[in-house]
């Protein structure tokens, strides 16, 4: 057993090819029992997939960044809670490709932002923050009000979605199109922010 050890130690391509295999090891131990946990495969009551146009509103939200500043992960905490509503849980998420979770925020958690604020505020908040929060440091995006969404790949879109479990009918995708032509990212922006954290929002 001391030569092994010694041999790992002495040596850094085993040591790393070692260290890999006992990482990938503790990596499925850890992760892979979720992936069959009800809790975490199986949405929340009243959680439904995204519209045509708030589908369009999340790809805004990716393509711009916000990301960045804004995590739509509320823990368990009080200070937490307190502040965001019921914390986040695994089921209000699982349409979500990729998850929005995490933990940076230069700006405030928004995964019960939906519902908080109107259209309106919504609006002259993206065209320019500091109208409505004076110190706010967030970027205007004044551009989503003259860029029209691309509804074109909407029902593709909705299709590749389907084919990993989410459950978008025949009838969601054939009327995708109709429903985001002609608004603008602005208005698809604000659709899904107003939908985020609804199915657990009045939850103490």
């Amino acid at each position: 057993m001391e030569k092994i050890q010694k041999l790992i130690e002495e040596h850094v391509g085993y040591l790393i090819v070692f260290t890999l295999i006992v990482i990938s090891f503790a990596g499925l131990v850890e992760i892979l029992p979720l992936a069959f946990q009800k809790s975490t495969t199986q949405p929340v009551a009243g959680v439904k997939p995204y519209t045509a146009l708030q589908l369009a509103g999340r790809d805004i939200y990716i393509r711009e960044g916000c990301y960045n500043c804004h995590s739509q992960m509320i823990r368990p905490f009080r200070a937490e809670t307190e502040r965001y509503g019921h914390y986040s849980v695994a089921g209000e998420s699982v349409y979500d490709h990729p998850f929005q979770w995490g933990s940076k925020r230069t700006g405030p958690d928004l995964a019960r932002v939906g519902g908080r604020y109107s259209d309106e505020w919504h609006r002259v908040h993206l065209t320019n923050p500091r109208d409505v929060v004076p110190e706010s440091n967030m970027p205007a995006f004044p551009w989503l009000s003259k860029n029209l969404v691309d509804a074109e790949i909407l029902p593709k879109k909705m299709e590749a979605l389907r084919t990993v479990g989410v459950p978008y009918t025949d009838k969601d995708i054939a009327e995708a199109k109709a429903q985001a032509e002609g608004k603008s990212e602005m208005d698809a922006l604000i659709a899904y922010l107003q939908g985020l954290g609804l199915a657990l929002k009045n939850v103490r």
